[in-house]
């Protein structure tokens, strides 16, 4: 595919135009009465500005003679200042290019850009409607955009090695932070810990290999900064959920800088080149990148906030407006961007397309999707055929990377689990919700956990689905991780300097007897058990498994449920105290679920057997052997079940039988076994994972003495 097709239409490139080389800038400032491009030099210092040419559709370019890659530039839009009609034009405001390939300098303090005047942006006061435009020029404040060459960033990307092939059923993704999971890994030299460079190295790839992940899901790496009420905190934006750049990738992760911003475009070169060779040494390692994008909202926030890019170049083209020129705020940020417009779409697939061919990534997890898919026409509700979702399903470039959506957002009618199109992997909270009840002495019924385990059919087993679209997790970056929700019934925010009232207050946990950190060998052995059979579940069900770093070794976040401003040690992965045996445990489960395909079908389950004359392909019994009576299935009081599963890998017939046990009760039963005899080679109780029958037969009855998951297996050859 040529270059043509896959460099961003607009910003700014490299162009020969009538025997002289330059370079054509595009801006799409719809509103505006006129826009302007600064040129600066390599000290960020204004060497002129040049007025671009209005072309029609709400668009301004101009080709300008003499200008290589690795100029600096920035814009300014002209227009009307009226804050009640959503105009907000301020030319003394410099302005990022929303397609700029690149940034340099430095961008701690941008949420205090405001277009308005602010005597103390930290702490608003005056009514959006009250606000005048700041007359102070802002340039020696914002950071600048850099003209890339944009055949040599793809031919970098070509150069990475291909992605790896994984089986949509064999997917095992492992949600990270980049510097959360490396900065303090002992065996990573100190200079690289916390870097995109640390996640490639040998030690780092050789743990994802041992646990078997298939697929890294990094939480966000575009280039973001942190909001306002942080900065008041003297906190950061450690998640990285508030978008700058959608086509750079965030220094702060970058040893080649010391995680600072770049100062110049050869820093943000080695910043960029940083990234390539992490997502290179991954795929060499057999690991799919999978990125977590934020195209709901942007850094700009709410009207209080800065203006950095999209506002000043014309907001009531790039948000979704409500009244009163007041953008949309189905994020909970603050703005939502206006997914329903051709050049909003236009932006969103060309950073997607970028990340896919000049930075070789995998896939993509996006945050609050819901908002994707809302279309203005209707009201700005929800459908899953909307402009963008549309645009991704039909490009060449994207249509087969893995789409992974968040169902829902804050917004009207916001939650759509099941509801998007074919093709598409969910996160499913009704998994989560469901097991940890399941396990933790909530309110829950075996019919719920056999539904969550088979893939969450009555979500998703419709419109051609797979069961594979569910996205099974147990915890994810927003909420308890694994160890806290076995350690803590209630959320312990205080560090994150809101009194506690933040995060989520239903989490559905249990802390056996002791809030926190416990010594007591009975407490920490109910929790054992708790953390095993919770991720035995988690492997052992239909649908696509998703762990969260650390999860597998033990970390601890100290009870905060909402670490999203904590980069320290409350979300570094302590790998100094890490769980070595219960990261074997993990390793041994997934292994587990290459080998026997009754673990990973592609098929939903009917009931019926898959060969003429052979046993259903899935059958429910309880701890006498028989199938569940409907009371059974509704009653909370019994926490006991077992599911026979005969199934093959895709379009093969039978090799063996599997009886799963989920075993949640109070106190030691039995559980009858069907005829035969049956290999042990599951005991999430003792820990014990095993990939072959040197644990003997079993015949009669299994003996269920803890809380846990036992898997047996039957041969059906010979």
């Amino acid at each position: 595919m040529s270059t043509a097709h896959t460099a961003p239409g607009l910003g700014a490139h490299l162009q020969a135009q009538n025997g002289q080389r330059g370079v054509r800038f595009a801006v799409w400032a719809p509103e505006a009465s006129a826009v302007e491009v600064e040129l600066f030099d390599a000290a960020q210092r204004s060497t002129g500005r040049v007025a671009l040419v209005a072309a029609g559709n709400g668009l301004w370019s101009r080709f300008v003679p003499g200008l290589t890659s690795g100029q600096l530039y920035g814009l300014r839009a002209h227009g009307p200042w009226n804050p009640d009609a959503g105009q907000r034009f301020n030319p003394a405001r410099l302005l990022l290019d929303p397609w700029a390939l690149a940034l340099v300098g430095h961008t701690g303090r941008l949420a205090l850009q405001t277009g308005h005047t602010a005597a103390d942006p930290l702490q608003p006061t005056l009514a959006w409607g009250q606000h005048q435009p700041d007359p102070q020029d802002n340039a020696a404040a914002m950071p600048k955009c850099v003209v890339l060459d944009t055949e040599a960033e793809l031919a970098a990307g070509q150069a990475i090695a291909p992605r790896p092939w994984v089986a949509g059923e064999r997917v095992f993704l492992y949600e990270a932070h980049v510097k959360a999971l490396t900065r303090l890994h002992p065996e990573v030299p100190e200079a690289q810990r916390g870097s995109y460079a640390a996640l490639a190295h040998p030690a780092v790839l050789a743990h994802l290999q041992r646990l078997g992940v298939t697929t890294v899901c990094l939480l966000p790496v575009h280039q973001h900064i942190s909001e306002r009420h942080l900065l008041a905190r003297g906190l950061s934006n450690h998640w990285g959920y508030n978008t700058l750049s959608a086509f750079a990738p965030e220094p702060a992760y970058a040893a080649a800088t010391g995680g600072r911003d770049p100062s110049d475009a050869e820093q943000a070169a080695a910043v960029r080149a940083e990234f390539r060779l992490m997502v290179d040494a991954l795929h060499r390692a057999g690991i799919e990148v999978v990125l977590d994008v934020v195209f709901n909202h942007t850094a700009e926030s709410d009207l209080d906030g800065p203006t950095l890019s999209w506002r000043g170049l014309g907001q009531n083209s790039w948000y979704a407006m409500g009244e009163r020129g007041v953008p949309h705020n189905f994020s909970g940020c603050g703005n939502s961007l206006n997914v329903s417009e051709p050049r909003v779409v236009q932006w969103v697939m060309d950073s997607l397309r970028w990340w896919v061919m000049a930075y070789g990534v995998d896939g993509f997890r996006f945050d609050l999707a819901v908002s994707l898919g809302r279309v203005a026409a209707l009201g700005h509700a929800f459908h899953p055929q909307a402009p963008l979702l549309t645009a991704m399903a039909q490009d060449p470039v994207l249509r087969h990377v893995r789409l992974i959506a968040e169902p829902w957002d804050i917004g009207p009618n916001g939650y759509h689990l099941g509801g998007f199109a074919p093709g598409w992997l969910e996160w499913n909270d009704s998994f989560r919700d469901g097991v940890r009840a399941f396990w933790l002495g909530h309110p829950a019924t075996r019919g719920e956990l056999a539904n969550r385990v088979c893939a969450s059919s009555d979500r998703f087993r419709r419109h051609d689905r797979l069961p594979t679209a569910s996205v099974n997790l147990l915890t994810a970056h927003d909420g308890f991780n694994l160890a806290d929700l076995t350690a803590f019934a209630r959320k312990h925010n205080r560090a994150n300097g809101e009194d506690n009232r933040d995060g989520h207050g239903h989490n559905l946990s249990a802390n056996a007897g002791t809030e926190g950190p416990s010594d007591d060998p009975g407490v920490r052995h109910r929790r054992g058990l708790w953390r095993r059979a919770l991720l035995a579940t988690l492997f052992c069900a239909q649908g696509t498994p998703q762990l969260l770093a650390g999860d597998e070794i033990g970390h601890s976040q100290q009870g905060n449920n909402n670490s999203y401003c904590q980069d320290n040690a409350i979300t570094w992965l302590d790998w100094a105290r890490a769980d070595t045996t219960l990261a074997g445990f993990v390793g041994g489960l997934a292994a587990l679920r290459r080998q026997h395909p009754g673990l990973r079908q592609t098929r939903w389950f009917s009931g019926l057997p898959p060969a003429q004359g052979g046993p259903a392909d899935i059958a429910w019994i309880d701890v006498n052997g028989l199938a569940p009576s409907f009371q059974a299935w509704q009653s909370t009081d019994h926490r006991t079940l077992g599911a026979l599963i005969t199934a093959g890998e895709p379009g093969q017939p039978p090799t063996e039988r599997l009886l799963l046990v989920w075993h949640a009760g109070h106190g030691p039963t039995t559980m009858a076994l069907p005829a035969g005899a049956w290999s042990l080679r599951l005991d999430s109780a003792r820990a014990l994972t095993r990939t072959d029958a040197s644990g003997g037969a079993h015949t009669g009855e299994l003996l269920l003495n803890e809380p846990g998951v036992h898997l047996l297996v039957q041969s059906l050859q010979g």
